[in-house]
């Protein structure tokens, strides 16, 4: 038996498991056939099974039982939802937690099929053992779910960074505005008009919790929520107690502006240290052995000449 006829045989068992699953969820379940009698004002939640989760929906909609299948074993085994939650808003993205389960699903899906096609090539090629290629193709599926969880983390990491590095200029903007004679609230809402950003952008989403009735508190305090980044969250909390207690807030702005730029130059040392110490790494397994050999060898060569 060739590696062609395997690969016709995966390929025919995977098409009618796919026909199947398709005939199998398009069958109406009997909860909701019944659903919009029994509990008409479910119908939201009765059609959230099916807004679209992933780009392509003509594909999703044929793929739906496995995609859902896949999804469930996704929250089984990944973060939970909270978690998946706030790391999304973190990041800034518009995605549900389904949507994101989808998304790793579908990464996983595409792991495991590249997986497969190295698995066939490896045994057309080399013939290796089967137990090898089945852990080597479960493997490369793992990390194709995984990767996109590396991706939504280092998006968050970006967007931190990002805040922080708008933190200081904000915060003395801040401060000249409170200065000049504006309030709490119309300095907040002449500054997020003024600058572009991230922080501006949240500081958008502030205001409008504000106006709909949250104390400015309470809508600060949902922003260093859902930033998760410690300079903000200081910053937030004096604002807060600024605007509780009467304290100025030009000098609380300025003085959150001068320890968030204090704290940016000691993270900027200590990547300098890290930087410095990587950077032995080559000087001691790469430059230094070249150089010993290249002052050895002139020796070497003339006791060899001498015998």
């Amino acid at each position: 038996m060739t590696s062609t006829v395997v690969a016709l045989g995966l390929c025919l068992g995977l098409g009618l498991s796919l026909i199947a699953a398709w005939m199998r969820g398009r069958r109406p379940r009997l909860e909701r056939r019944i659903l919009p009698y029994v509990r008409p004002h479910m119908s939201a939640e009765r059609d959230r099974d099916d807004l679209i989760a992933t780009p392509f929906p003509t594909v999703e909609r044929l793929l739906a039982p496995v995609i859902k299948d896949g999804i469930r074993a996704v929250e089984k085994w990944g973060s939970p939802a909270h978690e998946i939650r706030s790391r999304l808003q973190r990041a800034g993205s518009s995605l549900s937690v389904e949507q994101y389960r989808a998304e790793q699903v579908v990464w996983g899906v595409g792991g495991l099929a590249g997986g497969v096609l190295g698995s066939l090539v490896l045994a057309a090629t080399r013939g290796s053992s089967p137990v090898a290629l089945v852990v080597l193709t479960l493997a490369v599926a793992v990390a194709g779910a995984a990767a996109r969880d590396y991706v939504l983390g280092r998006a968050v990491t970006k967007r931190e960074a990002r805040m922080v590095a708008e933190l200081p200029t904000v915060a003395e903007l801040l401060a000249l505005s409170v200065s000049a004679g504006e309030g709490a609230l119309g300095a907040l809402e002449r500054v997020s008009q003024t600058t572009r950003g991230v922080l501006a952008d949240e500081m958008r989403a502030t205001l409008s919790e504000a106006r709909t009735g949250t104390p400015l508190s309470g809508a600060l305090e949902s922003l260093a929520d859902r930033s998760g980044v410690p300079a903000l969250r200081r910053f937030a909390d004096g604002i807060a107690t600024a605007v509780d207690r009467g304290t100025p807030l030009a000098e609380v702005s300025r003085a959150q502006a001068q320890d968030v730029r204090a704290d940016g130059r000691r993270v900027l040392m200590e990547e300098g240290g890290k930087r410095e110490i990587a950077m032995m790494v080559p000087v001691v397994f790469l430059i230094l052995p070249v150089t010993v050999v290249f002052a050895v060898f002139p020796g070497l060569a003339a006791l060899q000449l001498g015998t």
